[in-house]
């Protein structure tokens, strides 16, 4: 499976309904949504409500990404929500395999998170359990950041790990995903590609589905 998600917290906020019609209509099949708690990150962002009027209002697979601290607290908070995957990061979780198994046993795919400073062996004793790995190549909180480039480095070592495992998590990368980057990763190889205010929510002129259709051409998603 190749994808794009758009990354809705980057969206016009005022014009929620709007932005979803435009990425239905640029055959979007998944929503990004970061939830941010101020502590793990410092910023705040997502709350349960506001994905609710979301989820209720598109056929978009939603893919929430836990920012916080207490993953399982939040968890059970946006469960109700019935989104496809559900992030939480390595980094977060005093008991690993508990939040996955939580995540699981409300019918959500679970997926890990690492942060670009994060050693990719953390995640290894996990990969068999989790259906994604969110690679952030950014620092999580806050959209616009460079791209930090030693992140190539830690998913070829992921690439060569999944090779002696049964299980073939879904790699999904995170943080400033533009041409420019995708064409960096694409040889490498990932399968979910989050776009935010670098590929597709700015000013630039074209329609959403002119913006994607470099990076389409790319990933040849399908």
């Amino acid at each position: 499976m190749k994808m794009i998600a758009a990354s809705i917290m980057c969206a016009d906020s005022l014009h929620l309904a709007d932005e979803l019609r435009a990425l239905e209509q640029a055959n979007v099949k998944m929503l990004h949504c970061d939830v941010m708690d101020g502590v793990f990150v410092k910023n705040a962002a997502m709350g349960a409500y506001v994905l609710q009027d979301i989820k209720n209002n598109t056929d978009m697979l939603l893919d929430i990404h836990l920012a916080t601290v207490n993953p399982d607290k939040f968890v059970d908070l946006y469960a109700a929500i019935k989104p496809a995957y559900m992030s939480f990061h390595v980094e977060a979780s005093p008991d690993v395999d508990a939040t996955i198994n939580h995540i699981r046993e409300l019918g959500i795919k679970p997926s890990i998170a690492i942060s670009p400073d994060t050693e990719i062996e953390q995640i290894y004793p996990f990969l068999e359990k989790v259906d994604m790995v969110l690679m952030m190549t950014v620092n999580p909180g806050f959209a616009g950041q460079k791209f930090q480039h030693h992140v190539l480095e830690k998913i070829k070592k992921l690439q060569k790990e999944l090779e002696s495992h049964t299980n073939k998590p879904l790699i999904e990368v995170d943080g400033n995903i533009f041409e420019e980057t995708v064409r960096l990763i694409e040889p490498i190889g990932a399968d979910v590609y989050v776009v935010g205010t670098a590929a597709l929510f700015n000013d630039k002129p074209g329609s959403y589905t002119e913006k994607l259709a470099p990076l389409r051409e790319i990933i040849q998603e399908r």
